[in-house]
């Protein structure tokens, strides 16, 4: 299958306007809590994306009986709207995470496999639904992810708040990412769509299961500490 020639230049600006605009918004935060860290400052940016692209993938739904529907057709020019404001985003925030103290590997792996994923799904106008639902799944625990980090900077680690949020975000992320992410790997893999769709669906999943390996180690130890506080 080919590239498409007759790619929408508006996806282009949407996708430079958005880095322009996801790195403004981080200067106006860094402002605004100049004494609070750069990791939250970027988190506080990332939830607004999460809750932003939650919002698009959901109204993007053509029918409530099948949300991925229409499979492997051709991208309507919502989706690609949508997917290239997130496109935008995660440049931004990919770049952004290189001017913090800490890197992660796999936190960088995400960002490029999920670039490429989407700008090719750009490139060959295909598998707008497939896509905007791996946004969806993706994005839906991303908040929760965030607000426990927050709330550890803020003054309430190793609170029932934060106990509260890690389980929200480990219930919510399982669900997404292992029950829903595979279905929907499954359906793009066995569809006739692009190999590097594909390719990097595959590589999105694979590592989801990675996260949700220390994810599950993360519960478990939280569960354990709680135990023996209480025991003590």
């Amino acid at each position: 299958m080919a590239v498409s020639g007759s790619r929408d230049p508006d996806v282009v600006n949407v996708v430079a306007l958005g880095v322009i605009s996801w790195t403004t918004a981080f200067v106006l935060v860094r402002k605004l809590l100049r004494n609070r860290s750069f990791e939250l400052c970027n988190r506080v940016v990332s939830t607004l994306h999460a809750a932003l692209a939650v919002t698009l993938a959901s109204l993007s739904v053509q029918d409530l009986r099948c949300p991925i529907c229409p499979l492997a057709s051709q991208s309507s020019p919502f989706q690609m709207q949508i997917l290239g404001v997130s496109c935008s985003y995660l440049i931004y925030d990919m770049v952004c995470c290189h001017f913090d103290k800490r890197v992660s590997v796999d936190n960088t792996i995400h960002h490029l496999i999920s670039i490429v994923g989407i700008a090719a799904g750009l490139a060959y106008q295909k598998c707008g639904s497939e896509m905007v639902a791996a946004l969806l799944i993706t994005e839906i625990s991303s908040p929760f992810l965030h607000l426990r980090e927050i709330l550890k900077e803020i003054g309430y680690r190793n609170t029932e708040l934060n106990f509260a949020a890690d389980i929200a975000f480990a219930v919510i992320f399982s669900f997404a990412r292992m029950v829903g992410g595979p279905y929907l790997t499954y359906l793009t893999l066995s569809s006739n769509v692009p190999l590097l769709i594909k390719a990097m669906a595959l590589g999105l999943q694979l590592v989801s299961a990675y996260w949700f390996y220390k994810i599950v180690r993360m519960v478990r130890f939280k569960l354990n500490n709680r135990s023996t506080l209480k025991n003590n």
